[in-house]
């Protein structure tokens, strides 16, 4: 009973003391709105000078600090793209405590480095994202430092994924969103994770929002590498309408417009339309005649005091013939050419319809509560040849994968901010429920595209996820931010087997199989000064595999854990200069994973990575833009012998780099390069993969009211190969199968020039 007590007293008087801590502070809650839009700003830093005490806005565009009398002689606000604004506590009383920011070019004097920042890539991708064009909906990928991407289908289809070391194929390892939408499928006719963002618009793009590694509660599946949540513009600044035409019959035809009038922008209401086309040949001997059509709607408005309701819709539809993976032996005999094919038939039909509402609350006390409901519907129809004759050497071993899917989610957290002296805890608690049900995935063997021989798998499947996830975050001053995160994950999978001779599973019926994880996160950010920044990351993740896998093992191993850490630090040498370096580490368990282009279960086992990133900004001059990136990653699988447990296609080296010239009005553009070494194409590297090194421009005119472009890729006109795979195949007329790396050929020398009017 006497401990009780002292417990009891202990902790009694220790409450008296934080609250003697708080006594001669007073609270400041504000808003900060952009002086063009009328909408909230996210993300803003405040500063109040000259104790130097920080905090952020929210998803309102509120911030609050807390800070004694004394310390209070300015309050500093600033952000990428906005300008900058110093107010004193009589002047912020007399606005009401709402600041407007102007936009302006965006400036690396202006990103300011804080322990409490909670995302030491925020930084880089506010620049990236500002001063980079993203021409295509390629280069919306890969404006993520390190994420090199591969298309092997002529464009139609979902890009390979690498990034740290890991043949993410087409999003088993990175988790990818929308606007809090996800992008990956899960148990997807195709391949586990298979994400395909060409739904995206690139020109509705405000921002990116990525981290590496598995360190963010928030983020669940797939973020075995890390995230990335794309964010759309919630206003337009003006309408524009832009035209494309470039070599081998390609053309583009992309609009933006504005549907509500300027008293209704005054009123923080915003709405607003935007649509692409796209056809195009591409540059493989047989026209791939690619047709993508996207339709894009995007209302954001505030419908209460409080209260902010988001609301999108998504229409896409792409349909293309494609080249596929050639063998190289088949080029060397002269059967072929380098951009040539084997089969024909190639190609597929996909297309996406999605629904995403949110609503966004803030109140009394400064608490935020979120709630997003997403709907999609999805269909996919793929013809591929990967083996040629290998199977069936009359018929050809071409393959259709297909399949049709209705996404049903929820998202929801509650955010609250409270200060104990002069710490300030941050804590959020979410729920997030995924619902996915495809029905008759299917995997048959074909030919012509159109003649099905044999059908391998088919099956309706049902897979649920809940996840509820807390957060703490606590803000010790300016020094020093430390974020401790709990993630729990229960998965429901179900697949209705309609095949009697399925290869795997013993006969028709419904298999089942339940599995849970728990994922601890912990972050650690230590401020040194205003320009360095130490931050070490640690937790657990994982990605989940294809139901038809797991209910094929009874659930063994469903839930394969990447345990990681990150040590790195970022730092401006200089003003206008801002540095992000961090070497890491990936270890991660056994696992299955479903073989989608050969309806087989692959066993792989346990897997290490390290490895070093690097990437710099800077800019001397206001219209001059350098950034580089450097990566490396050394993996190797685990209780295989020495010399025979490289991982496949693994990327040991990769760099990309560029210099953009960025002009208000007049001539601008860029010059950049991406670089990916040679890698391992086989666990004994007896097979290689070769590297490539590709130079692309951008050269732009641009006038208040209209912009003339060129894009030019491959400057050097360098023959590559994009996407390298070793496969056993078996040519027409060979008698045995050969062992070799197959390629599909990377784009030759080609020019694109676009027209933009704006009103």
């Amino acid at each position: 009973m006497k401990h009780v007590f002292a417990r009891v007293t202990g902790w009694m008087l220790l409450f008296l003391f934080m609250l003697s801590l708080t006594s001669g502070a007073q609270l400041i809650k504000g808003k900060v709105i952009d002086a063009t839009s009328k909408l909230p700003v996210e993300g803003v830093t405040v500063t109040v000078l000259p104790a130097k005490i920080f905090a952020f806005t929210d998803p309102m565009g509120i911030f609050s600090v807390r800070a004694s009398e004394e310390s209070i002689l300015n309050i500093s606000f600033s952000s990428a793209g906005f300008e900058s604004r110093v107010l004193s506590l009589s002047a912020l009383k007399n606005a009401s405590y709402q600041v407007a920011l102007d936009a302006r070019a965006v400036e690396l004097s202006t990103v300011t480095i804080s322990a409490h920042g909670n995302n030491p890539y925020k930084s880089i991708s506010r620049t990236d994202i500002a001063l980079r064009a993203v021409n295509n909906s390629q280069e919306v990928l890969r404006i993520i430092p390190g994420v090199v991407i591969g298309q092997h289908q002529g464009g139609g289809k979902a890009e390979q994924i690498f990034l740290r070391g890991f043949d993410a194929d087409h999003g088993t390892d990175l988790r990818l969103e929308v606007d809090g939408m996800p992008i990956n499928m899960v148990s997807h006719a195709h391949g586990q994770g298979y994400a395909d963002s060409h739904f995206i618009i690139p020109e509705t793009i405000q921002s990116t929002d990525f981290g590496k590694g598995p360190y963010t509660a928030s983020k669940g599946d797939f973020a075995t590498t890390g995230y990335v949540d794309f964010n759309t513009k919630n206003a337009l600044a003006e309408n524009t309408v832009k035209l494309e035409s470039g070599m081998f019959h390609t053309f583009r035809a992309m609009g933006l417009f504005n549907l509500l009038n300027a008293k209704a922008k005054e009123k923080q209401q915003s709405w607003y339309v935007a649509s692409e086309y796209r056809y195009s040949d591409a540059y493989f001997d047989a026209p791939q005649h690619f047709k993508r059509f996207n339709l894009f709607t995007k209302y954001n408005g505030k419908v209460s005091a409080h209260s902010f309701l988001t609301f999108s819709a998504t229409g896409f539809r792409s349909e293309w013939d494609a080249s596929g993976q050639i063998p190289g032996r088949a080029v060397d005999k002269g059967l072929i050419g380098f951009y040539g094919a084997i089969d024909p038939y190639e190609g597929g039909l996909t297309y996406r319809t999605n629904v995403n509402t949110q609503l966004l609350t803030s109140l009394s006390n400064g608490d935020i509560i979120k709630n997003q409901l997403y709907y999609s519907n999805s269909h996919f129809d793929l013809h591929t040849n990967f083996t040629f004759f290998l199977l069936d050497s009359i018929n050809g071993d071409e393959i259709r994968q297909k399949e049709a899917r209705n996404l049903l989610g929820y998202n929801g957290s509650y955010q609250h901010i409270d200060n104990i002296g002069t710490t300030r805890l941050n804590t959020e608690a979410g729920l997030n429920i995924r619902s996915d049900m495809t029905h008759n995935s299917e995997l048959s063997h074909t030919v012509d595209r159109f003649t099905v021989l044999d059908r391998i798998k088919l099956g309706d499947i049902t897979e649920l996820n809940i996840a509820p996830y807390l957060c703490e975050t606590f803000n010790f001053k300016r020094h020093l931010s430390i974020s401790a995160g709990l993630r729990f994950d229960q998965f429901y999978n179900k697949y209705n087997n309609k095949l009697c001779n399925d290869t795997i599973l013993p006969g028709i019926g419904v298999y089942k199989v339940n599995a849970h994880t728990i994922s601890p996160k912990f972050n650690f950010y230590y401020h040194a000064n205003d320009n360095t920044q130490f931050y070490f990351t640690t937790g657990k993740g994982f990605h989940s595999n294809d139901a038809r896998a797991v209910v094929a093992k009874n659930g063994y191993q469903v839930l394969p854990a990447a345990y990681s850490a990150d040590l790195g630090i970022v730092f401006k040498p200089c003003t206008n200069m801002i540095v992000n370096t961090a070497i890491w580490y990936i270890y991660l368990q056994q696992e299955f994973v479903y073989g989608g282009d050969g309806g087989f279960i692959e066993f792989s086992g346990k897997t290490r990575r390290v490895g070093f990133d690097f990437s710099g900004r800077y800019q001397p001059v206001k219209s001059l833009y350098f950034d580089l990136d450097l990566n490396y990653a050394h993996g190797r699988s685990r209780g295989n012998a020495k010399e025979q447990n490289y991982i496949p296609l693994a990327p040991i080296f990769t760099s990309t780099a560029g210099a953009t010239y960025a002009s208000k009005k007049g001539f601008n553009g860029s010059l950049r390069y991406r670089y990916v070494g040679d890698r391992p194409g086989n666990e004994d590297y007896s097979l290689t993969a070769k590297g490539y090194f590709i130079i692309d421009a951008v050269i732009n005119y641009t006038k208040a009211k209209y912009e003339i472009g060129l894009v030019i890729n491959n400057v050097l006109n360098t023959k590559w190969k994009e996407t390298q795979f070793a496969t056993e195949t078996r040519l027409k007329a060979e008698q045995y199968p050969v062992n070799e790396i197959c390629y599909t050929a990377g784009t030759p020398f080609s020019a694109k020039l676009s027209l933009a009017i704006k009103f």
